[in-house]
């Protein structure tokens, strides 16, 4: 099958979205398939083989964060010209109603349309104020992906219609596989006892509040306060002087901060930890750290965001604290690095739960959909595929 996969935000600066599409296309070409993915990217950032540049993206504030988007009419001659170019099966476009390549691509494209929501914005005034100029674009989707019930819900309250919940993909084994590395695990690592303090760890934007960082720091000096031993390994872009800038200078050599990690050093990180903390405090659909985490066997304790809760299984597979609760989160942090049997059931937990989210079920479920559109069916409601809602325990509200 020749696929075509668009996506609406710059390679240059990776995201869950960037992370998900890469690794769709990586999967969909081991099974065979022919794969070119559209998206932004400046001239001199390097791009894998099967992804084509449509030019420099600029930011744009959305969805509660900054974008780096690409839009206009150089842009969509490049669009057209792609798709007239690659004369593919089926495409799929990644958040069709952003000002993007997505959106660019709806309007162009004929034959079979996929497209997955990633968003999960349920007061989104603008994307209300956007359905007339959207409406069309929307009408030729043949079928539609949520990557959580909350996109799901999103697109439900903003755009109507629906669609068939299939979360974001992780190579479970890749995390599995990973060593860890001496210098990020606990002193007492041999003996799991977390003697020193233990290690915890946060991957995420740095500058970027609502990944967390700053309920995280403001938690810290209480963790410290109980166990002095404890180390942060912060993995991630920004300004690392201002994250630090709140706690007591004794405390600041606790935090080490390891800057843009490798794909390999983050699997390394996660199989690291002793306990692994995602304190962000909105605008997520889905929480693909979560399920990396997990797969690497790290115990996670995360905000109790919507979507946190439903990756985690509502706190079977890793265990929730209040949103933007520091004291809440230092408690429940100090508690489970004091009780490595606990711990011990997280992983076991985690690692079970995270099978249902690896490549070789979502990429399953993303061909049949696929399938299901070039065989010549109009659209893809979500009731057409009750087994997925199933499967991942996502009921119909």
């Amino acid at each position: 099958m020749k696929i075509g996969i668009v996506c609406p935000y710059s390679w240059d600066v990776p995201g869950g979205v960037q992370f998900h599409i890469r690794d769709l296309a990586e999967h969909l070409i081991r099974l065979g398939h022919q794969v070119s993915v559209l998206a932004p990217a400046d001239d001199d950032t390097p791009l894998p083989p099967f992804v084509v540049s449509a030019g420099r993206a600029v930011p744009v504030p959305y969805n509660g964060s900054v974008a780096r988007l690409n839009f206009g009419f150089i842009s969509a001659a490049r669009v057209r010209r792609w798709l007239h170019e690659g004369t593919f099966d089926v495409i799929h476009i990644h958040e069709p109603t952003s000002p993007s390549l997505g959106l660019l691509s709806c309007w162009a494209a004929q034959g079979p349309i996929v497209a997955t929501f990633h968003t999960s914005n349920p007061r989104s005034r603008a994307m209300i104020a956007a359905y007339p100029i959207l409406q069309p674009a929307l009408e030729k989707i043949s079928a539609r992906i949520a990557v959580s019930e909350y996109a799901r819900r999103t697109l439900v309250e903003h755009l109507g219609g629906d669609a068939v919940v299939i979360p974001n993909g992780v190579d479970v084994g890749f995390f599995e596989r990973a060593e860890p590395k001496a210098e990020w695990q606990s002193r007492s690592a041999a003996a799991a006892d977390g003697s020193d303090g233990g290690v915890i760890g946060f991957v995420g934007r740095i500058d970027e509040p609502r990944k967390g960082l700053p309920v995280l720091m403001k938690a810290l000096p209480a963790i410290l306060a109980a166990r002095p031993g404890v180390r942060l390994l912060v993995a991630g872009r920004g300004d690392e002087e201002e994250a630090v800038s709140g706690l007591p200078k004794e405390m600041r050599a606790n935090v080490e901060f390891l800057g843009m990690v490798s794909d390999e050093d983050k699997a390394r990180l996660l199989r690291s930890v002793d306990l692994y903390i995602a304190p962000n405090t909105g605008g997520e659909s889905f929480g693909i750290v979560l399920v990396e985490a997990m797969s690497a066997g790290a115990p996670v304790l995360a905000s109790d965001l919507d979507a946190f809760a439903q990756v985690l299984d509502q706190g079977g597979a890793g265990e929730l604290f209040a949103n933007e609760d520091a004291g809440a989160l230092a408690a429940a942090a100090i508690r489970l690095l004091g009780d490595p049997a606990r711990r011990a059931e997280l992983r076991r937990r985690g690692s079970a739960h995270v099978r249902r989210f690896d490549w070789s079920t979502v990429g399953a479920d993303i061909l049949s959909v696929y399938e299901t559109v070039t065989d010549g069916t109009s659209s893809v409601a979500a009731d057409d595929r009750p087994g997925l809602r199933a499967r991942f325990g996502l009921a119909r509200s």
